[in-house]
């Protein structure tokens, strides 16, 4: 099936308040137009999804099968690759000393998306998904992934390299197999900066098993030295101040509220390192990581002053004085750990988040004063004020209102039998988002897959790739309609506060688990308030580790999907904000939760097996789409309004 997704950033001055907004992923069924290609992936922020389209194809019910048991082909064995062979020489090197290299996919910041010039695990694996993991030992390569990502993981790795389906049986972690194949004793290299404290002391203790040492190797960094010349520069475009009527609260205020808990918990200073938080924290926004609004920095708040560690080159006027009038010192990106050190001499009481301060800062100061220092995660930019949510609510209905035009678009150029590509169609769709008031940027490459490649789950488009249209099989209206069960049944679930998210993740499988079916990534995230796609701390996934609470006024969303790999893939997306439910009943006194929503995109009847679905579900999708209508046809007149007047019609169940 085609999958068309990506969400834009509106322009703040238009905006009530987030700049951005989340788009369905469409996922477009191979029947139901005839050849067209595609291209971006769609980028979502606070983006609102698009009912999902299916792929024409006739497939048999499937069973997993162990990494082990699956294999491709390839026509002949791959060249030695020059990039592992420069890498493997300088395991050798005076002062590196090592048996094996692990490469993340984050940066410093342990950031989901990342600039170029530190892409470092893509540029020695040829692998581009978001998500990955190298290890290279002096024999063997191995690149692990997750469900997301293994087809085009197939695709993009030579025979030098073994792809590792994280998460599937039998397939080891990176620990286990570094004990496996390395001899006891091993020395195994990482660069402390791409490592959170506690995800390295993990590893420490993992692979401590076979007597293996973690050695940080602080510089340079190895694949940077096979990199050199070729290596993107690092981004080097201004910071813009987010306007207080967006942001709803000002630097001060936020600030002040900081400062009160470092004096609660007895702390000389707190040190921010993950990039949303900072530019949330400083009322700013960047443009260092495609389709994320951050930039590169750290953060230093004392009880008396607050430092910004940043490449000052990036530092506008207008944004300088918006420092000052809020007491902040500049300070140059690579002084950071010097910094960490002076705060130490002075006997600073420092407070970490462990999860997400790279080793690098926390070794320098557990180094410098031999001391407990404090643990803490703070979720408090996940709960979106008023003027937050205003601008969420605004910007997804300005996008709903650019997909049906796009929708318009792309039936007529079919009905003209016009050849689209993959690439065509992602352009086509940037360019009604980017007519809309307040456009910025999408959240992420747009997602637009046809055939096949709708079953890659984070695809990136193809420009030669044609595809086309024609019904949906049954199979794919059951899979479609299953999916949908599992949206409707989240979007209405209610639920008693301090519940964490991976208990409802079950309410969106449990129509695929009835017939065996399943798909491999989380249900719901969080999203940023004109910031990143995927914000923390709250989730709705299968993962049960995460035991943060969902709380009024925190945006998930709502992502069932099923994937037939090399067949057709389906998501229904929706953003969700959490609000406060009126029960009938409040056993033990507390409140209860529910989801209103924030997406409003029709969904796709003619992938709908009605005959599957109860008399509530079908009330629900009609509800919805009458909401559709209601708030998205005043934005919108002639054949884009008759377009969603036809897609929103109810449905009978006979």
């Amino acid at each position: 099936m085609h999958s068309i997704s990506s969400p834009a950033v509106m322009h703040p001055l238009s905006l009530s308040a987030s700049s951005r907004f989340l788009s369905h992923k469409l996922l477009i069924p191979s029947s139901f137009f005839s050849n067209f290609k595609t291209t971006h992936q769609g980028f979502h922020t606070n983006f609102t999804k698009v009912p999902t389209f299916i792929r024409n194809c006739t497939s048999p019910p499937v069973s997993a099968k162990p990494s082990s048991q699956i294999r491709w082909n390839r026509t002949k064995k791959s060249e030695p690759d020059k990039k592992l062979q420069a890498l493997r020489e300088l395991f050798s090197s005076p002062g590196i000393g090592i048996d094996a290299y692990i490469i993340p996919s984050q940066d410093a910041h342990q950031s989901e998306f990342i600039a170029e010039c530190y892409m470092r695990r893509a540029y020695i694996s040829g692998f581009t998904g978001s998500a990955g993991t190298v290890v290279v030992t002096k024999e063997k390569a191995a690149l692990w992934t997750d469900g997301r990502y293994f087809l085009q993981a197939e695709k993009q790795l030579n025979s030098n390299w073994i792809l590792m389906r994280a998460g599937n049986p039998g397939v080891p972690t990176t620990s286990e197999w570094l004990n496996d194949v390395l001899a006891p004793g091993a020395k195994v290299g990482v660069d402390p900066f791409l490592f959170s404290f506690d995800a390295a002391e993990e590893l420490k203790e993992a692979i401590a098993k076979k007597n293996h040492k973690l050695v940080y190797l602080y510089n340079p960094n190895l694949v940077d030295e096979i990199w050199k010349g070729s290596r993107p520069m690092p981004p080097n475009k201004p910071i813009r101040v987010h306007e207080l009527k967006y942001a709803g609260v000002d630097v001060a205020s936020k600030l002040s509220f900081l400062r009160s808990e470092l004096l609660d918990t007895c702390s000389s200073a707190i040190i921010v390192s993950m990039l949303d938080e900072i530019a949330w924290l400083l009322n700013l926004r960047g443009s260092d990581v495609p389709h994320s609004p951050v930039m590169y920095a750290y953060l230093i708040v004392e009880v008396d002053g607050a430092k910004l560690f940043v490449d000052n080159s990036k530092v506008t006027p207008e944004v300088l004085n918006h420092l000052e009038n809020a007491g902040v010192e500049l300070k140059p990106y690579d002084t950071i750990l010097s910094e960490v050190e002076s705060l130490a001499a002075k006997g600073a009481e420092l407070w970490f988040d462990t999860s997400s301060v790279n080793a690098a800062i926390v070794n320098t100061y557990k180094s410098a004063c031999d001391r407990h220092f404090e643990i803490h995660a703070s979720g408090r930019k996940a709960v979106k004020n008023h003027a937050e949510l205003e601008g969420m609510h605004n910007s997804h209905l300005r996008d709903a209102a650019a997909l049906a035009q796009f929708w318009v678009w792309l039936e007529e150029e079919v009905d003209k039998e016009v050849k689209l590509t993959e690439v065509d169609v992602a352009d086509k769709l940037l360019e009604f988002r980017s007519k809309q008031a307040g456009f910025i940027d999408t959240s992420f490459d747009t997602i637009s897959g046809s055939g096949a490649n709708g079953a890659i789950i984070h695809y990136k488009p193809e420009p030669e790739r044609q595809f086309t249209l024609g019904k949906p099989t049954a199979r794919e209206k059951e899979c479609f309609t299953r999916v949908l069960q599992g949206h409707i049944a989240l979007d209405q679930a209610v639920f008693p506060e301090n519940t964490p998210g991976f208990v409802l993740d079950a309410f969106a499988r449990s129509s695929l688990w009835k017939i065996g079916l399943d798909y491999r990534h989380g249900t719901g995230h969080g999203v940023g308030a004109a910031l990143n796609v995927h914000e923390g701390p709250q989730s709705i996934s299968f993962r049960y580790g995460n035991m943060t609470p969902l709380q009024k006024g925190m945006i998930v969303s709502n992502e069932p999907g099923y994937y037939e790999d090399h067949a057709f893939g389906i998501r229904i997306e929706n953003l969700l904000c959490v609000k406060e439910v009126d029960t009938p009943n409040r056993y033990g006194g507390i409140e209860y939760l529910g989801f209103e929503k924030l997406t409003y995109v029709p969904i796709q009847t003619k992938l709908v097996d009605l005959s599957l679905l109860s008399v509530a579900e079908v009330d629900w999708l009609n509800n919805y789409h009458a909401q559709v209508w209601e708030k998205v046809s005043p934005l919108l007149d002639g054949s884009a309004s008759e377009w969603l007047w036809n897609n929103t019609q109810p449905l009978v169940k006979q």
